[in-house]
């Protein structure tokens, strides 16, 4: 191949991909911010529902116990405060709400995949402590994904390390690689065990999100900022998972309090 063709072939690629990121981009409800959304949601809720079945079959489930309870009335509240957020910002998601609680006690963690598929691990509710405290971290883990995040880190990795491939063709070609991705997208350190954590601006979105979340679920939006705190005191040497992928500081808390009037016009006892 002659040079020329070479960096013509080269320039039409890098063409097509700034087309590509130009198109696929869809806005964070709340901030307005433009992020990079390469991924149909058909193909993210398949992905979703295969990935969240292999973790039930892989995973302790915990039913017919008070936590048990707590996470599916929890999830209940916070669920349908999501549907009436979606509908009053005209956001077309498709939910299919699941919540479960996984006994692993040397985990402290929680996610949310495309379509409502949340799991709480057991190692959380020491640091949660109350319902409130749990719902600050089910609102947060929803807010994630109702803002996309999790489309937009698969998009970012498939592009970076694939090329911009689909998530279809790069399942197709590398199964195992892209699975990894998807794990380390949504959080599931059990999985992985490396997490690749959100960015701070993912964080603060969904800081912000989840409190009007909680809100309009009937629960007091202080409560996020009375759990970051105990949070961020809990950090030792080595911090809890949790916490070492969602960064707690004094500038995340202090944004917190200033986004609470905000979710207060939402809220109800």
């Amino acid at each position: 191949m002659s040079k020329q063709l070479f960096f013509e072939k080269k320039i039409k690629y890098s063409v097509f991909i700034v087309a590509a990121l130009i198109i696929a981009c869809a806005t964070v409800p709340l901030t307005n911010r433009r992020q990079l959304s390469l991924i149909p949601d058909s193909q993210m809720l398949s992905m979703s529902y295969q990935q969240f079945d292999q973790v039930k079959q892989e995973s302790k489930i915990i039913t017919n116990t008070p936590e048990a309870a707590m996470i599916q009335r929890i999830g209940a509240n916070i669920s349908r405060a999501a549907e009436s957020f979606l509908r009053e910002n005209n956001i077309q998601k498709t939910f299919a709400w699941e919540f479960i609680l996984i006994g692993d006690d040397n985990t402290v963690n929680a996610w949310c995949m495309p379509g409502g598929k949340v799991a709480f691990y057991t190692g959380i509710l020491p640091y949660t402590k109350t319902e409130a405290g749990a719902a600050v971290v089910m609102g947060h883990e929803i807010a994630h994904a109702i803002a996309g995040h999790g489309n937009e880190r698969m998009s970012q990795m498939l592009l970076a390390q694939l090329g911009g491939a689909t998530l279809a063709k790069a399942l197709e070609e590398k199964p195992e690689a892209t699975r990894n991705f998807w794990l380390q997208a949504f959080g599931l350190g059990a999985q992985v065990g490396v997490l690749l954590p959100y960015s701070r601006k993912h964080e603060y979105e969904a800081d912000r999100i989840g409190l009007t979340l909680m809100a309009k679920g009937g629960y007091h939006p202080n409560e996020a900022v009375t759990f970051w705190e105990r949070m961020a005191q809990s950090a030792g040497a080595k911090p809890p998972e949790f916490l070492s992928t969602h960064p707690s500081d004094e500038k995340r808390v202090a944004a917190m309090k200033q986004n609470i009037p905000e979710a207060l016009k939402h809220y109800k006892k």
